[in-house]
């Protein structure tokens, strides 16, 4: 038979790592039998402590419970990438029911979401359109209550629901999606205001920077609208000859404001136009809107 193993007697700091593990991380079970071991074999031994006859052995609690790694199944958790990153396989479409195994959703049906969101904007509007008419019945003249103020505020509580898409004029332009009665307000050209110097610059390192368009509109002789890079959906409407827009400054609170205006009754899904106006040059400007009254060009 082979040979007994034999051990070398532990060093000291060998014995204060073990023991040191045993505060940090607790007892095992194979702990707790070679303690108990060694605690019999120390009560059979003649030369025994005086100490030994005095204590009893219990059981302690084990502390240091090994838990067994789950092997995670397929289903649990986000699937798993052949090139083993997520960005390298581009974009693909996950089904709800695969969503639902790695996501802490709430489950709500759509009817409940559709009718919480319409009780809420419904309370809103209501709240708004009490106000127009307080507001109304306390100014009391007609021709107060056609002005441009108060028009602004009705923009600001009836937002039209507009959209940007590929435009027939020119690359991108403004649809809407409700109808549009004539001589409403449609939206605000809204950007960031600076002076006639700064606005030269700007155009010069659009050029640089190869932007191809670049969307500044000119409120008075000093101030200029830039909504190149801060704007909102009122930079995509293009120019046309015969527009069904036009553009209006207004004052509001000393301040002035570009808002767009419907011409003319607007449909659904109809292009929003209006003439950019700009000062003839000889570098003309080919205009594509393709009417019947076209100058051919912006400038």
């Amino acid at each position: 038979p082979p040979p007994p193993p034999t051990f070398e007697p532990r060093s000291e700091f060998e014995q204060m790592t073990i023991l040191y593990d045993i505060w940090n991380s607790g007892l095992d079970l194979e702990d707790m039998g070679y303690l108990r071991l060694t605690y019999e074999r120390l009560l059979q031994q003649t030369s025994g402590a005086d100490w030994l006859n005095d204590t009893h052995w219990v059981h302690h609690t084990i502390t240091n419970l090994s838990t067994p790694k789950r092997k995670r199944r397929p289903q649990d958790g986000p699937r798993e990438h052949q090139t083993g990153s997520a960005r390298s396989e581009g974009y693909y479409p996950i089904s709800k029911k695969e969503k639902d195994r790695y996501l802490d959703v709430c489950p709500v049906s759509a009817r409940q979401l559709e009718g919480a969101d319409t009780q809420g904007t419904n309370r809103v509007l209501s709240e708004r359109r009490s106000e127009q008419r307080r507001l109304l019945s306390a100014i009391g003249t007609s021709a107060i209550m056609d002005s441009d103020l108060l028009k602004l505020n009705q923009l600001k509580f009836r937002k039209k629901k507009l959209r940007f898409g590929r435009s027939r004029i020119h690359e991108w332009g403004l649809f809407a999606m409700e109808p549009i009665a004539a001589d409403e307000m449609v939206i605000e050209y809204v950007g960031q205001n600076i002076r006639q110097m700064v606005a030269d610059m700007r155009e010069k390192r659009y050029v640089q920077e190869g932007i191809g368009s670049s969307y500044l509109f000119r409120v008075d002789h000093d101030t200029i609208i830039d909504a190149t890079k801060c704007g909102n959906l009122a930079r995509f409407i293009n120019h046309c000859c015969t527009p069904n827009c036009y553009a209006k400054v207004i004052t509001i609170e000393s301040q002035k404001k570009i808002v767009i205006y419907s011409k003319q009754p607007i449909g659904v899904d109809e292009e929003i136009t209006y003439d950019y106006k700009f000062p003839l040059e000889d570098n003309k400007i080919p205009c594509l809107c393709g009417t019947e009254s076209c100058r051919g060009s912006l400038n």
